[in-house]
């Protein structure tokens, strides 16, 4: 799968062929969290109310949700992984890495390799994404762990966070949507080899 620019299949849509609805969607985007409209939002823009929608999911999930920040950069990470996305890794890993997730555990998670040592939660979190992604679901022991740790209310805002990070994976593949240095990045092994 290519995800160079040279075989981009949907590039952002130019100023001048934007609709009002699509300007209005670009316009609400700059003015969130996200400062600006980039990788799976340019896709997304050409169906401005799905992008919109989608838009507003993300940005709670991303910035607002009940799971600690640096549990939600691990969850982002698996699922980069198992979607083999370089736009949502080269985004999320240095997000990770400035919440202290060093570059050991990163790289261990690009390889699809337990990370060394994780933290008791690190591990909880990787564990019930790895499993619901290759299984698509958990085992009883996984769930019970996450709602010990997260709750209710978290267990299901990261099944949220898997599935909207997976929909953008989806859109960005489909579109190959080049990662933002313009290189592929090297993920290891198969996704299935991560799932425990």
């Amino acid at each position: 799968m290519s995800q160079d620019g040279e075989n981009c299949r949907l590039p952002a849509v130019a100023e001048s062929e934007l609709s009002e609805a699509q300007r209005q969607v670009r316009a609400a985007i700059a003015q969130g969290p996200r400062g600006r409209l980039s990788g799976p939002f340019g896709v997304l823009l050409r169906s401005p109310e799905l992008c919109q929608r989608t838009q507003l999911l993300g940005e709670y999930l991303r910035f607002d949700s009940v799971i600690p920040q640096r549990l939600r950069e691990l969850a982002i990470l698996a699922t980069a992984y198992h979607w083999r996305q370089s736009y949502e890794w080269q985004t999320h890993a240095p997000i990770a890495r400035g919440l202290g997730i060093g570059e050991e555990r990163i790289a261990a998670l690009a390889g699809g390799r337990q990370p060394p040592a994780p933290a008791a939660d690190e591990a909880v979190v990787l564990s019930f994404c790895r499993q619901l992604h290759a299984a698509h679901a958990v085992d009883d022991a996984t769930y019970a762990a996450a709602r010990g740790l997260l709750g209710e209310a978290g267990v299901v805002e990261l099944c949220g966070i898997c599935g909207y990070y997976a929909l953008l994976a989806m859109v960005l593949n489909v579109a190959r949507t080049p990662p933002p240095d313009g290189t592929a990045t090297a993920f290891e092994s198969s996704p299935e080899a991560a799932s425990g």
